[in-house]
């Protein structure tokens, strides 16, 4: 186990001491960072139809046993370790490759403070270590928006990359 975890900053304590709810592709969150200005609609890539804030942050937390299901985004996001045990970025590029990057506080062991999850990649997450949790936080610039958010259909995600069929079945609902 991760010697990350402070006592009595259980999973519970930091849900109610930030005010989390669940989302849609698992865990639990709440937005803290909304940019005050906008990107119009002229301003980021066409794919995006409509202005976004410049940039959004979120706190977002996963215990174990709970996953953060394959969704894809429009913009990039950046993951920002917090506290609790390591978490791993599962993440399928848009040329198919699965790629897996760690989050937590051991550098030596492969671990990172920060992991920028490319733009259109499916990616989701799992805590690493049994019974503990993971806290991070994502920012995304240009900001989130939910007409930004695809979530991963399990079949269709078959169909596309089944060399990946065991993690698509684990991170799919």
């Amino acid at each position: 186990m991760d010697a990350g975890i402070t006592r009595g900053q259980t999973a519970g304590y930091w849900i109610r001491a930030l005010g989390l709810v669940p989302h849609p592709e698992g865990g639990h969150w709440v937005q803290t960072y909304r940019a005050r200005e906008e990107i119009n609609a002229s301003g980021p890539p066409s794919r995006f139809g409509a202005a976004r804030p410049c940039s959004t942050a979120i706190y977002f937390l996963l215990r174990s046993g709970e996953y953060s299901a394959f969704h894809r985004l429009k913009a990039d996001e950046l993951w920002h370790f917090y506290a609790g045990g390591p978490l791993t970025l599962w993440i399928i590029d848009e040329g198919g490759e699965l790629v897996t990057r760690r989050l937590g506080t051991h550098h030596d062991r492969g671990q990172s403070f920060q992991v920028a999850v490319p733009a259109r990649s499916w990616f989701g997450a799992t805590v690493d270590d049994p019974g503990t949790f993971t806290l991070v936080g994502c920012t995304v610039a240009p900001g989130f928006d939910f007409a930004d958010f695809e979530l991963g259909d399990r079949e269709t995600l078959l169909r596309m990359y089944p060399q990946h069929r065991a993690i698509i079945e684990r991170l799919t609902r």
